[in-house]
């Protein structure tokens, strides 16, 4: 915890409030990890087929909606954006506890929650993506989604097996209150960054230093926000176009997006398969899932001294190839201490392997994406990805009631082995960035 507040110092004000919005939000929404199909179960007695529509749904239509709001949201400051969702998400979140207690709870409202929830993640995540590159330099871009990455992985260990319990012990609806109170504090830190930007975009995407000591507003104020143009209809797919335009983009595009569908497609089988077939308790089921979340955090501190030794091209190749590489080990687990030291060890590399290289991406694709195109790549990435997920979920989902549950983590993990195909081979080199580790951990 020092060496990461140095390093929130090492990166100036404006981005310890940054971060500290998504840490809040961020551990909310893991402590309220899968809390809308909970409630479905534990309260309105969904069967599978229900709950499976209220993800797959949540997650597509969610998608879809947020398509229009990445081209809104390029030519509109990002910080006033990501307060509003953030309400919007509390304000969403808060009406499940609030009809549950009116016992006026229905499958339909858990329904339009997940949808509303869906499409502000999505332009949420956007805009953050968007306000980073105009708050820090590139060479500090790998320092700070490090700092994201290493965030992320420490709520995913904790904060399902804390959810779990509180609902054991307060009631159903309990982590969603938890989870709208850390939107709402996540605005609040937003707030509190104010109004002015270190880094300007000057025509062309260049940035512009406004020297300012921290805590001070930058001198020549607040840069003017982009004039909006008249939008058209053909402009929504201006973020796909850009994406599959870009020789740069266009293959760890196709690999990041297949990858994480198949991961995320094969999550309720592996919950069927270990708690189900194989007699695993929930509780085994979740530790092996928690533990190996330690892998992130090793993952996220390596990746910038891995960049600065290897360059970032080898690194995201190499990475990228060595993260498919762990998956078709789950088709192997059996029962007992063994099968669960085996998926244990599975996740272990497959999560540090995903804690060099999703940091590494990031700071690769704000890099190759022009300032005044960031938001609606973003947008395009993310709701893609979203999409796949769902059609993957729903096919895998086919194919093992069509075989069985092994058989379906089998393919899905043979399948990931041929993904590194689609990395790119002649990714363009970015200088490696200055190791100026000394200086963010103190």
């Amino acid at each position: 915890m020092v060496a990461g507040a140095a390093a929130g110092r090492g990166l100036g004000r404006e981005f310890r409030w940054l971060w500290t919005a998504y840490a809040v939000s961020v551990c909310g929404t893991r402590l309220a990890f899968d809390a809308l199909p909970l409630i479905a179960v534990l309260v309105l007695d969904a069967g599978p087929a229900e709950v499976s529509a209220l993800a797959a749904t949540g997650l597509a239509v969610g998608a879809v909606v947020a398509v229009p709001l990445g081209l809104w949201m390029e030519f509109r400051r990002k910080r006033p954006v990501m307060i509003g969702t953030d309400l919007l998400r509390a304000g969403a979140l808060l009406t499940v506890p609030a009809a549950y207690a009116l016992d006026l709870l229905s499958f339909p409202q858990l329904l339009l929650v997940a949808v509303v929830v869906a499409a502000a993640d999505i332009t949420f995540g956007a805009a953050s993506g968007a306000f980073l590159k105009s708050l820090l330099p590139p060479e500090r871009l790998l320092s700070a989604n490090g700092r994201f990455e290493a965030t992320n992985w420490t709520a995913t260990m904790l904060g399902p097996p804390l959810g779990g319990a509180a609902i054991s012990l307060l009631g159903p609806v309990v982590t969603l209150v938890t989870d709208a109170v850390s939107y709402l504090l996540s605005a609040t830190a937003l707030r509190a960054i104010g109004d002015t930007e270190r880094y300007a975009e000057r025509p062309g995407g260049r940035p512009v230093k406004r020297p300012a000591h921290d805590g001070e507003a930058p001198s020549g104020g607040t840069p003017p926000a982009p004039a909006a143009p008249r939008l058209r209809a053909r402009d929504l797919l201006d973020g796909w176009r850009y994406i599959l335009t870009s020789p740069a983009l266009r293959p760890l595009f196709l690999n990041t997006i297949l990858v994480n569908g198949l991961i995320m497609a094969t999550a309720p089988l592996l919950l069927v398969l270990m708690v189900g077939e194989l007699g695993f308790a929930p509780w085994q089921y979740g530790l092996a899932f928690a533990l190996p979340c330690v892998g992130g955090l090793i993952g996220s501190r390596l990746a910038r001294r891995l960049v600065a030794r290897h360059g970032q091209r080898r690194v995201l190749l190499a990475t990228g190839a060595l993260r498919a590489c762990w998956p078709v080990g789950l088709a192997f687990v059996h029962p007992g201490a063994g099968g669960l030291a085996l998926v244990m060890t599975v996740e272990l590399g497959l999560i540090t392997c995903m804690g060099v290289f999703n940091p590494v991406m990031a700071t690769y694709r704000l890099d190759a994406t022009p300032p005044d195109r960031v938001a609606r790549t973003l947008s395009a990435w993310s709701v893609t990805s979203k999409l796949t997920i769902a059609a993957l979920t729903a096919l895998w989902g086919l194919l093992a009631a069509v075989t069985d549950t092994r058989t379906a983590v089998a393919a899905a993990g043979a399948l990931m082995l041929a993904t590194p195909l689609l990395l790119p081979r002649h990714l363009p080199a970015c200088p490696a960035p200055k190791d100026d580790t000394a200086e963010l951990t103190g």
